[in-house]
């Protein structure tokens, strides 16, 4: 997606060589036209699966999900949380998922009754390393009997094998930007795919 790869190249900044700094627009501070820009392009590719619902992690990908969510008809959304909290049910599915960007293990879980099982879902996140946040979430689907008719990303790195991972699986995998790599504090994008 052009708006995102020149987002990237302007505002973005490569940290050692593995991480991709894209906060000022994407997932701390967020540049609401590039948002919505990228909703609709995850509604185009993935309209034709008929999804029912987003599912996500909080809390990054959560203004992603509601953009593609509000594109494709103003589906729901559900996000997946790290932490138990006192107002959740103990009805949930749960799953282990590693934050590369954190270094921590969380627990994800979703209250049972906000992934019916046989729901059409569309995962969204705004990044994609090793793959964890995606599988966890692969995996709360799994269990609830729900289908997972394709995973939407923001920014891939390329370099780092879950876009791969999850391609081989056969999961229909969206990824709006890849990055092929960090030179001396510049992102390397991959060309766009025709």
């Amino acid at each position: 997606m052009e708006a995102l790869r020149r987002m990237i190249l302007e505002k973005g900044k490569g940290i050692g060589n593995d991480i991709v700094k894209v906060d000022m627009f994407l997932n701390h501070r967020i540049d609401t036209n590039l948002l919505f820009q990228m909703g609709e392009a995850w509604a185009e590719e993935f309209r034709a699966e008929k999804p029912e619902m987003v599912l996500t992690v909080e809390a990054s990908g959560i203004a992603m999900a509601v953009a593609a969510a509000h594109a494709l008809g103003d589906i729901p959304v559900v996000f997946a949380k790290k932490s138990a909290t006192m107002v959740q049910n103990e009805d949930v599915v749960q799953a282990p998922v590693y934050s590369f960007t954190h270094k921590t293990q969380n627990m994800i879980r979703i209250e049972r009754q906000y992934l019916p099982e046989g729901s059409r879902v569309l995962i969204i996140d705004d990044f994609l390393a090793d793959g964890q946040a995606a599988r966890g979430l692969i995996n709360l689907c799994w269990q609830q009997g729900a289908i997972v008719v394709g995973v939407g990303i923001a920014v891939e790195k390329g370099f780092q094998p879950g876009g791969k991972a999850l391609r081989e699986s056969g999961i229909h995998l969206k990824s709006l930007a890849v990055v092929d790599g960090i030179q001396d504090g510049n992102i390397v994008l991959r060309p766009e795919e025709d």
